[in-house]
Protein backbone atom coordinates (compact mmCIF):
# COMPACT_ATOMS: atom_id res chain seq x y z
CA UNK A 1 0.00 0.00 0.00
CA UNK A 2 2.57 2.54 0.98
CA UNK A 3 6.34 1.61 0.58
CA UNK A 4 8.73 1.66 3.37
CA UNK A 5 12.19 2.79 2.83
CA UNK A 6 15.53 2.30 5.63
CA UNK A 7 17.05 5.66 5.78
CA UNK A 8 20.78 5.90 4.41
CA UNK A 9 21.45 9.08 3.83
CA UNK A 10 20.21 9.23 -0.23
CA UNK A 11 16.87 7.68 -0.49
CA UNK A 12 14.89 9.79 1.87
CA UNK A 13 16.43 13.03 0.30
CA UNK A 14 15.38 11.84 -3.13
CA UNK A 15 11.96 11.54 -2.16
CA UNK A 16 11.98 14.98 -0.33
CA UNK A 17 13.28 16.42 -3.89
CA UNK A 18 10.18 14.65 -5.22
CA UNK A 19 7.58 15.99 -2.43
CA UNK A 20 9.21 19.69 -3.02
CA UNK A 21 8.84 19.32 -7.37
CA UNK A 22 4.91 18.23 -6.59
CA UNK A 23 3.83 21.84 -5.81
CA UNK A 24 5.32 22.96 -9.24
CA UNK A 25 5.09 26.17 -10.78
CA UNK A 26 1.25 27.08 -11.88
CA UNK A 27 1.01 26.37 -15.60
CA UNK A 28 1.18 28.92 -18.03
CA UNK A 29 -2.24 28.89 -19.75
CA UNK A 30 -3.55 29.00 -16.15
CA UNK A 31 -1.39 31.99 -15.64
CA UNK A 32 -1.93 33.62 -18.88
CA UNK A 33 -6.01 33.19 -18.29
CA UNK A 34 -5.78 34.79 -14.96
CA UNK A 35 -3.51 37.78 -16.20
CA UNK A 36 -6.01 38.65 -18.78
CA UNK A 37 -8.95 38.65 -16.81
CA UNK A 38 -7.52 40.66 -14.06
CA UNK A 39 -6.22 43.07 -17.02
CA UNK A 40 -9.92 43.31 -18.13
CA UNK A 41 -11.28 43.70 -14.48
CA UNK A 42 -8.55 46.30 -14.05
CA UNK A 43 -9.78 48.30 -17.47
CA UNK A 44 -13.40 47.77 -17.54
CA UNK A 45 -14.50 47.25 -13.31
CA UNK A 46 -17.64 46.04 -12.62
CA UNK A 47 -19.13 45.36 -16.43
CA UNK A 48 -15.75 43.08 -16.62
CA UNK A 49 -16.68 41.65 -13.56
CA UNK A 50 -20.24 41.14 -14.53
CA UNK A 51 -19.37 39.52 -17.43
CA UNK A 52 -17.35 36.70 -16.57
CA UNK A 53 -19.66 36.13 -13.39
CA UNK A 54 -22.41 35.21 -15.80
CA UNK A 55 -20.04 33.63 -18.50
CA UNK A 56 -18.35 31.18 -15.82
CA UNK A 57 -20.98 31.02 -13.10
CA UNK A 58 -24.33 31.44 -15.04
CA UNK A 59 -25.26 34.00 -12.26
CA UNK A 60 -24.67 37.78 -12.00
CA UNK A 61 -22.91 39.31 -8.62
CA UNK A 62 -24.79 39.77 -5.62
CA UNK A 63 -24.47 40.65 -1.80
CA UNK A 64 -26.22 38.99 0.55
CA UNK A 65 -28.56 40.46 2.90
CA UNK A 66 -28.92 39.89 6.62
CA UNK A 67 -32.45 38.09 6.50
CA UNK A 68 -30.50 35.61 4.15
CA UNK A 69 -27.85 34.94 6.15
CA UNK A 70 -30.16 34.37 8.86
CA UNK A 71 -31.87 32.13 6.94
CA UNK A 72 -28.80 29.69 5.80
CA UNK A 73 -28.37 30.13 10.11
CA UNK A 74 -31.23 29.00 10.47
CA UNK A 75 -32.12 26.34 8.04
CA UNK A 76 -28.68 24.54 9.44
CA UNK A 77 -28.76 21.50 11.78
CA UNK A 78 -28.25 23.45 15.33
CA UNK A 79 -25.97 20.96 16.27
CA UNK A 80 -24.00 21.74 13.88
CA UNK A 81 -24.61 25.71 14.91
CA UNK A 82 -23.17 24.77 18.04
CA UNK A 83 -20.24 22.75 17.16
CA UNK A 84 -19.60 25.92 14.94
CA UNK A 85 -20.26 28.56 17.37
CA UNK A 86 -17.78 26.58 19.75
CA UNK A 87 -14.80 26.46 17.35
CA UNK A 88 -14.98 30.10 16.89
CA UNK A 89 -14.64 30.37 20.49
CA UNK A 90 -12.06 28.31 20.91
CA UNK A 91 -10.58 30.41 17.43
CA UNK A 92 -10.91 33.85 18.85
CA UNK A 93 -9.55 32.58 22.26
CA UNK A 94 -6.74 31.55 20.91
CA UNK A 95 -5.84 34.19 18.55
CA UNK A 96 -7.28 37.22 21.48
CA UNK A 97 -4.05 35.93 23.64
CA UNK A 98 -1.67 36.40 20.67
CA UNK A 99 -2.88 39.87 20.14
CA UNK A 100 0.12 42.40 20.46
CA UNK A 101 -0.59 45.77 21.51
CA UNK A 102 1.27 49.11 20.90
CA UNK A 103 4.16 49.68 23.34
CA UNK A 104 6.00 52.80 24.15
CA UNK A 105 8.92 53.52 26.02
CA UNK A 106 11.77 55.32 26.97
CA UNK A 107 15.57 54.24 24.92
CA UNK A 108 19.07 54.77 26.56
CA UNK A 109 18.87 58.30 25.41
CA UNK A 110 16.40 59.61 26.63
CA UNK A 111 13.51 59.39 24.07
CA UNK A 112 10.25 58.07 23.74
CA UNK A 113 10.13 55.38 20.72
CA UNK A 114 8.05 52.50 19.87
CA UNK A 115 5.18 50.44 18.22
CA UNK A 116 1.89 51.64 17.46
CA UNK A 117 -0.49 48.59 16.80
CA UNK A 118 -3.21 49.30 13.94
CA UNK A 119 -5.55 46.11 12.80
CA UNK A 120 -5.93 46.25 8.84
CA UNK A 121 -8.90 48.52 7.40
CA UNK A 122 -10.66 45.70 5.12
CA UNK A 123 -9.97 42.66 3.95
CA UNK A 124 -11.29 39.96 1.84
CA UNK A 125 -12.31 36.56 2.46
CA UNK A 126 -12.27 33.73 -0.34
CA UNK A 127 -14.33 31.09 0.31
CA UNK A 128 -14.58 28.23 -2.61
CA UNK A 129 -17.55 26.95 -3.74
CA UNK A 130 -19.35 23.79 -5.52
CA UNK A 131 -18.00 20.82 -3.56
CA UNK A 132 -15.17 22.43 -1.77
CA UNK A 133 -17.54 24.65 0.46
CA UNK A 134 -15.42 24.36 3.77
CA UNK A 135 -17.44 26.55 6.68
CA UNK A 136 -13.96 26.02 8.86
CA UNK A 137 -12.56 28.03 6.46
CA UNK A 138 -14.61 31.12 7.21
CA UNK A 139 -13.71 30.98 11.00
CA UNK A 140 -10.40 30.04 10.47
CA UNK A 141 -10.19 33.01 8.36
CA UNK A 142 -12.56 35.98 9.78
CA UNK A 143 -12.11 34.77 13.65
CA UNK A 144 -8.78 36.25 13.82
CA UNK A 145 -9.34 39.55 11.52
CA UNK A 146 -12.28 40.31 13.47
CA UNK A 147 -9.90 40.41 16.48
CA UNK A 148 -7.40 42.32 14.83
CA UNK A 149 -9.62 45.12 15.12
CA UNK A 150 -9.71 44.57 11.38
CA UNK A 151 -12.82 47.51 10.75
CA UNK A 152 -14.71 45.65 7.41
CA UNK A 153 -14.29 41.76 6.61
CA UNK A 154 -15.64 41.00 2.94
CA UNK A 155 -16.46 37.52 1.98
CA UNK A 156 -16.67 36.34 -1.85
CA UNK A 157 -17.52 33.34 -2.74
CA UNK A 158 -18.82 31.86 -6.26
CA UNK A 159 -22.72 32.81 -6.55
CA UNK A 160 -24.00 29.31 -7.15
CA UNK A 161 -27.75 29.40 -7.55
CA UNK A 162 -27.88 27.01 -4.06
CA UNK A 163 -25.13 28.39 -1.82
CA UNK A 164 -23.70 26.24 0.88
CA UNK A 165 -26.13 27.01 4.11
CA UNK A 166 -23.24 26.04 6.54
CA UNK A 167 -20.73 28.58 4.67
CA UNK A 168 -23.09 31.85 5.26
CA UNK A 169 -24.24 30.49 8.79
CA UNK A 170 -20.13 30.57 9.62
CA UNK A 171 -20.20 33.93 8.17
CA UNK A 172 -22.52 35.16 10.74
CA UNK A 173 -21.07 33.11 13.41
CA UNK A 174 -17.79 34.98 12.52
CA UNK A 175 -19.13 38.35 12.28
CA UNK A 176 -18.25 38.94 8.90
CA UNK A 177 -19.77 42.35 7.66
CA UNK A 178 -20.50 41.81 3.72
CA UNK A 179 -20.72 38.32 1.57
CA UNK A 180 -21.02 38.86 -1.95
CA UNK A 181 -21.80 36.05 -4.29
CA UNK A 182 -18.70 36.34 -6.96
CA UNK A 183 -15.70 33.72 -7.50
CA UNK A 184 -12.55 33.07 -9.43
CA UNK A 185 -10.07 35.71 -10.70
CA UNK A 186 -12.73 38.00 -11.34
CA UNK A 187 -13.40 37.96 -7.62
CA UNK A 188 -9.82 38.64 -7.00
CA UNK A 189 -9.60 41.30 -9.15
CA UNK A 190 -12.49 43.10 -7.60
CA UNK A 191 -11.53 42.89 -4.20
CA UNK A 192 -7.64 43.92 -5.56
CA UNK A 193 -9.18 46.80 -7.51
CA UNK A 194 -12.73 47.36 -6.31
CA UNK A 195 -15.09 47.22 -8.37
CA UNK A 196 -18.96 48.78 -8.66
CA UNK A 197 -20.51 47.69 -5.33
CA UNK A 198 -17.44 45.33 -4.60
CA UNK A 199 -14.69 47.00 -2.57
CA UNK A 200 -11.13 47.01 -2.67
CA UNK A 201 -9.27 45.46 0.06
CA UNK A 202 -6.17 45.89 1.91
CA UNK A 203 -5.61 41.83 2.05
CA UNK A 204 -6.74 39.32 0.72
CA UNK A 205 -7.28 35.50 2.23
CA UNK A 206 -8.85 32.59 1.55
CA UNK A 207 -8.13 28.95 -0.41
CA UNK A 208 -8.99 28.95 -4.34
CA UNK A 209 -9.08 27.05 -7.42
CA UNK A 210 -5.16 27.05 -9.52
CA UNK A 211 -6.97 30.19 -11.48
CA UNK A 212 -7.70 31.82 -8.01
CA UNK A 213 -4.00 31.05 -6.91
CA UNK A 214 -2.47 32.43 -9.94
CA UNK A 215 -4.78 35.57 -9.48
CA UNK A 216 -3.56 35.88 -5.89
CA UNK A 217 -0.35 35.73 -7.04
CA UNK A 218 -0.63 38.67 -9.56
CA UNK A 219 -2.25 40.81 -6.68
CA UNK A 220 0.16 40.53 -4.02
CA UNK A 221 1.91 43.90 -4.12
CA UNK A 222 -0.88 45.64 -4.64
CA UNK A 223 -2.70 44.27 -1.82
CA UNK A 224 -1.29 41.89 0.70
CA UNK A 225 -2.18 38.00 0.39
CA UNK A 226 -2.36 34.88 3.11
CA UNK A 227 -0.13 32.93 0.78
CA UNK A 228 -0.27 30.70 -2.07
CA UNK A 229 -1.07 27.02 -0.48
CA UNK A 230 0.34 24.24 -2.35
CA UNK A 231 -0.95 20.31 -1.56
CA UNK A 232 -1.50 19.50 1.79
CA UNK A 233 0.47 17.21 3.75
CA UNK A 234 1.09 15.62 7.13
CA UNK A 235 4.60 14.22 8.74
CA UNK A 236 4.29 11.80 11.67
CA UNK A 237 7.32 11.09 13.89
CA UNK A 238 6.40 8.22 15.67
CA UNK A 239 8.36 5.67 18.08
CA UNK A 240 7.38 2.03 18.74
CA UNK A 241 4.47 3.39 21.28
CA UNK A 242 2.54 4.85 18.84
CA UNK A 243 -0.66 3.18 18.03
CA UNK A 244 -0.57 2.18 14.53
CA UNK A 245 -4.40 2.54 13.91
CA UNK A 246 -4.33 5.88 14.71
CA UNK A 247 -1.14 7.06 12.80
CA UNK A 248 -2.91 5.20 10.05
CA UNK A 249 -5.98 6.97 10.46
CA UNK A 250 -4.03 10.29 10.85
CA UNK A 251 -2.39 9.68 7.04
CA UNK A 252 -5.20 8.88 5.79
CA UNK A 253 -6.55 12.07 6.42
CA UNK A 254 -4.70 14.36 4.33
CA UNK A 255 -4.22 11.81 1.81
CA UNK A 256 -7.83 12.16 0.93
CA UNK A 257 -7.30 16.03 0.17
CA UNK A 258 -6.24 15.17 -3.28
CA UNK A 259 -3.87 12.92 -5.18
CA UNK A 260 -0.87 15.30 -4.86
CA UNK A 261 -1.21 15.57 -1.00
CA UNK A 262 1.94 14.10 0.49
CA UNK A 263 1.35 12.01 4.35
CA UNK A 264 4.63 10.80 5.67
CA UNK A 265 6.00 8.38 8.54
CA UNK A 266 8.94 9.08 10.28
CA UNK A 267 9.78 6.04 12.79
CA UNK A 268 12.46 4.41 14.63
CA UNK A 269 9.98 1.42 14.58
CA UNK A 270 9.94 -1.11 11.66
CA UNK A 271 7.46 -3.38 13.53
CA UNK A 272 5.03 -0.05 13.76
CA UNK A 273 5.93 0.69 9.93
CA UNK A 274 4.53 -2.49 8.66
CA UNK A 275 1.48 -2.36 10.66
CA UNK A 276 0.47 0.85 10.11
CA UNK A 277 0.95 0.03 6.43
CA UNK A 278 -1.40 -3.15 6.87
CA UNK A 279 -3.82 -0.69 9.09
CA UNK A 280 -3.82 1.40 5.52
CA UNK A 281 -5.48 -1.13 3.19
CA UNK A 282 -8.19 -2.22 6.56
CA UNK A 283 -9.40 1.52 7.07
CA UNK A 284 -9.49 2.64 3.44
CA UNK A 285 -11.79 -0.35 2.67
CA UNK A 286 -14.31 1.13 4.28
CA UNK A 287 -14.01 4.91 3.84
CA UNK A 288 -14.80 7.45 0.78
CA UNK A 289 -12.19 8.88 -1.14
CA UNK A 290 -10.04 5.64 -0.99
CA UNK A 291 -9.20 6.13 -4.80
CA UNK A 292 -8.06 9.87 -4.12
CA UNK A 293 -5.84 7.89 -1.46
CA UNK A 294 -4.34 5.48 -3.00
CA UNK A 295 -3.17 7.35 -6.01
CA UNK A 296 -1.64 9.85 -3.01
CA UNK A 297 0.05 7.44 -1.09
CA UNK A 298 1.41 5.88 -4.37
CA UNK A 299 2.49 9.46 -5.26
CA UNK A 300 3.76 11.47 -2.63
CA UNK A 301 3.09 8.65 0.87
CA UNK A 302 6.18 6.83 2.18
CA UNK A 303 7.32 5.32 5.65
CA UNK A 304 10.78 6.31 6.63
CA UNK A 305 12.46 4.23 9.51
CA UNK A 306 15.06 5.98 11.09
CA UNK A 307 18.05 4.83 13.55
CA UNK A 308 16.90 7.46 16.34
CA UNK A 309 14.12 9.66 16.84
CA UNK A 310 17.09 12.26 16.57
CA UNK A 311 17.34 11.89 12.97
CA UNK A 312 13.95 11.85 12.40
CA UNK A 313 13.48 15.16 14.12
CA UNK A 314 16.50 16.34 11.68
CA UNK A 315 14.59 15.11 8.53
CA UNK A 316 11.29 16.67 9.56
CA UNK A 317 12.79 19.90 9.58
CA UNK A 318 14.41 19.63 6.61
CA UNK A 319 10.92 18.81 5.21
CA UNK A 320 9.29 21.31 6.98
CA UNK A 321 6.09 20.04 6.74
CA UNK A 322 2.49 22.12 6.73
CA UNK A 323 1.51 19.46 9.63
CA UNK A 324 3.79 17.72 12.38
CA UNK A 325 2.43 14.94 14.67
CA UNK A 326 4.89 13.87 16.98
CA UNK A 327 3.61 10.61 18.22
CA UNK A 328 6.33 9.22 21.01
CA UNK A 329 6.54 8.50 24.51
CA UNK A 330 8.10 12.07 25.21
CA UNK A 331 6.57 14.11 22.67
CA UNK A 332 7.68 17.53 24.13
CA UNK A 333 10.60 16.59 24.64
CA UNK A 334 11.40 16.37 20.43
CA UNK A 335 9.69 20.04 20.00
CA UNK A 336 12.61 21.73 20.65
CA UNK A 337 14.56 20.32 18.15
CA UNK A 338 12.12 21.03 15.76
CA UNK A 339 12.48 24.57 13.94
CA UNK A 340 10.41 24.00 10.67
CA UNK A 341 6.72 23.26 10.77
CA UNK A 342 3.52 25.04 10.21
CA UNK A 343 2.05 23.16 12.94
CA UNK A 344 2.87 20.50 15.26
CA UNK A 345 0.45 18.33 17.31
CA UNK A 346 1.73 16.93 20.49
CA UNK A 347 1.15 13.40 21.98
CA UNK A 348 -1.24 10.31 20.66
CA UNK A 349 -4.42 11.99 21.56
CA UNK A 350 -3.95 15.37 19.39
CA UNK A 351 -4.94 14.41 15.61
CA UNK A 352 -4.65 16.79 12.69
CA UNK A 353 -8.07 16.78 12.70
CA UNK A 354 -7.97 18.55 15.86
CA UNK A 355 -6.28 21.68 14.30
CA UNK A 356 -8.11 21.36 11.35
CA UNK A 357 -11.64 22.20 13.01
CA UNK A 358 -11.56 23.11 16.78
CA UNK A 359 -8.46 23.99 18.73
CA UNK A 360 -7.88 27.21 18.07
CA UNK A 361 -4.65 28.05 15.65
CA UNK A 362 -6.07 28.38 11.89
CA UNK A 363 -5.22 25.69 9.72
CA UNK A 364 -4.21 28.09 6.77
CA UNK A 365 -0.09 26.68 7.24
CA UNK A 366 2.35 27.39 4.76
CA UNK A 367 3.18 24.14 2.65
CA UNK A 368 5.73 22.83 0.02
CA UNK A 369 8.71 23.23 2.47
CA UNK A 370 7.68 27.18 2.98
CA UNK A 371 7.38 26.79 6.76
CA UNK A 372 11.28 27.42 6.53
CA UNK A 373 10.46 30.89 6.16
CA UNK A 374 6.53 31.52 6.20
CA UNK A 375 4.36 31.27 9.73
CA UNK A 376 0.73 29.82 10.10
CA UNK A 377 -2.59 32.39 9.08
CA UNK A 378 -3.16 34.54 12.96
CA UNK A 379 -4.29 37.22 14.44
CA UNK A 380 -0.45 39.03 13.38
CA UNK A 381 -1.63 38.46 9.68
CA UNK A 382 -4.17 41.27 10.37
CA UNK A 383 -2.43 44.03 11.72
CA UNK A 384 0.08 46.43 10.50
CA UNK A 385 2.62 48.04 12.81
CA UNK A 386 4.09 52.04 12.48
CA UNK A 387 7.08 52.97 14.57
CA UNK A 388 6.71 55.81 16.39
CA UNK A 389 9.37 58.69 18.03
CA UNK A 390 9.20 61.72 19.90
CA UNK A 391 12.27 63.51 21.21
CA UNK A 392 12.62 66.81 22.94
CA UNK A 393 15.52 69.31 22.48
CA UNK A 394 17.43 68.36 25.81
CA UNK A 395 17.76 64.90 24.80
CA UNK A 396 18.14 65.57 20.57
CA UNK A 397 21.02 68.02 21.67
CA UNK A 398 22.94 64.75 22.93
CA UNK A 399 23.16 63.03 19.96
CA UNK A 400 22.59 66.12 17.86
CA UNK A 401 26.72 65.58 17.01
CA UNK A 402 26.44 61.70 16.34
CA UNK A 403 23.89 61.63 13.64
CA UNK A 404 25.24 64.68 11.44
CA UNK A 405 28.57 62.42 11.31
CA UNK A 406 26.65 59.31 10.26
CA UNK A 407 24.72 61.86 7.48
CA UNK A 408 27.85 63.18 6.25
CA UNK A 409 29.69 60.04 6.19
CA UNK A 410 26.84 58.84 3.88
CA UNK A 411 27.14 62.02 2.07
CA UNK A 412 23.57 63.14 2.86
CA UNK A 413 24.64 66.74 3.97
CA UNK A 414 20.57 67.18 3.58
CA UNK A 415 20.09 64.93 6.59
CA UNK A 416 22.80 66.28 8.53
CA UNK A 417 21.60 69.89 7.59
CA UNK A 418 18.41 69.00 8.95
CA UNK A 419 19.67 68.17 12.76
CA UNK A 420 22.60 70.90 12.67
CA UNK A 421 19.71 73.79 12.31
CA UNK A 422 18.32 73.51 15.19
CA UNK A 423 21.41 73.79 17.43
CA UNK A 424 22.83 76.54 15.36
Amino acid sequence: MIRIIKADGSAERKLIETLRSRAAEIGAEINQTAAEIMADVKMRGYEAVREYSLKLDHCEPREFTEAELQAAYDACDPKLIRVMEHAANNIRDYNEHLLCKTLEWTNPDGGCVGRVVRGLTRVGIYVPGGTAAYPSSVLMNAVPAKVAGVKEVVMVTPPTENLNNAVLAAAKIAGVDRVIGVGGVQAVAALMYGAGFIPGVDKLVGPGSAYVAAAKRMAYGTVDIDMVAGPSEILILADETANPKFVAADLMSQAEHDKLASSMLLTTSMELAEAVDQELVRQMSYLERSEIMEQSFANFGAIIVCDSLDQGAELADLIAPEHLEICTAEPRALLPKIKNAGAVFLGHWAPEPLGDYFAGPAHVLPTSGTARFFSPLSVDSFLKMMSVMEFDQTTLSGIHDEIELFAETEHLTAHANAVKVRFE
